[in-house]
């Protein structure tokens, strides 16, 4: 009689081995509270997400409605732009990764001809317009729009918006895998903080499967906060094999796992494959933010995340090298056209 393989403390007790149906919300409008089992509560509930979905929403989330509303009108405005403005700032001109992309500039599913979206992508940058000089691949200043008055304040305002729920949600992901609540603390001292302003036209006419608004992929920081307006698009994949529509929810955000903390949690914590497919007949617009460690750090396999029978499944790397790698992969297939 052979016996059953321990697997790792968290998986073994929070892993239901159903498929998803839907998507949970988790309110967080005691995440800054000092009492401990409110706390525990809550990454209770982070940590049951986390292993069994990879995705759920957030409410009462503190990113106050006008800041939301001034960075969505923001990217409203330079998606309206003319085509050749918006080129003047095209991301294959950046050495870093910042600026604009153009309908089909990237590929995030190899089987697809190409994602449905315009971009804008920007990185850390102080009210004073310094950005960081130790960012890895990403070390550089953005790269912004001229004659957009308001643009960039509104955007950046959002952006440290997000940056900073962002760090309040690291404590919970320790809490959540049985570390110290400040075990991420020497590690997001510059955390990457990635983010983007995405435009979906409405997809009509005959549609081509392998031309969609996003294609199928997992992402590549630690976790990505995304806000989306009304339009349905955001879909999940269950381990069934079946696509779970992310539904719009005001007031919420989407919060999902990337494939840095999955790795680190040598796949415990789930780096859930989703796309996105605008066939509403309207235009779509989100912001995600991609937020992850300091580049520098080392992904390596949580001591609660492994066993003898379920040993480190990753080469360790840097959280930079590996972000880099998944980046110049995204937009490979554009870059031979610029």
């Amino acid at each position: 009689m052979t016996s059953t393989p321990k697997r790792p403390l968290l998986l073994a007790s929070a892993r239901t081995e159903s498929a998803f149906e839907e998507i949970p919300i988790i309110n967080l409008e005691h995440i800054d509270s000092k009492d401990p089992t409110i706390r525990r509560a809550l990454a209770d509930e982070i940590r049951d997400a986390c292993v069994n979905v990879g995705f759920f929403y957030v409410k009462n989330h503190g990113i106050p409605a006008e800041i939301v509303s001034a960075a969505v009108s923001a990217a409203k405005r330079f998606f309206a732009l003319p085509l050749p403005v918006k080129q003047a700032i095209d991301i294959h001109k950046s050495a870093n990764f910042k600026g604009y992309t153009a309908l089909l500039g990237e590929n995030t599913n190899p089987e697809n001809r190409g994602d449905l979206h315009e971009g804008f992508d920007l990185g850390w940058e102080d009210a004073s317009g310094t950005s960081r000089s130790d960012d890895g691949a990403m070390t550089g200043e953005n790269v912004w729009p001229e004659d957009l008055p308001g643009f960039k304040d509104a955007v950046l305002a959002y952006y440290h918006a997000a940056v900073n729920l962002g760090k309040a949600l690291f404590p919970l992901f320790a809490l959540a895998l049985d570390l110290p609540e400040d075990f991420f603390n020497d590690k997001t001292t510059k955390p990457a903080a990635i983010m983007r302003l995405l435009y979906y036209p409405p997809q009509t006419g005959e549609v081509d499967d392998r031309v969609q608004g996003i294609g199928a992929h997992t992402d590549y920081e630690c976790f990505t906060m995304l806000w989306q307006d009304d339009v349905p698009a955001l879909q999940v994949l269950n381990n069934a094999g079946k696509w779970i529509d992310a539904v719009p929810i005001p007031g919420t955000l989407v919060v999902n796992l990337g494939d840095q903390l999955a790795r680190w949690t040598n796949d415990v914590f789930k780096s859930t494959v989703h796309r996105a497919v605008n066939r509403s007949g309207v235009e779509r617009y989100s912001i995600p933010l991609f937020f992850g460690t300091d580049y520098n750090v080392k992904l390596e396999a949580l001591p609660s995340c492994v066993s003898e029978e379920f040993p480190p499944k990753y080469e360790v790397v840097t959280a930079g090298e590996y972000v880099k790698s998944r980046l110049e992969a995204t937009y490979a297939h554009s870059k031979a056209e610029h």
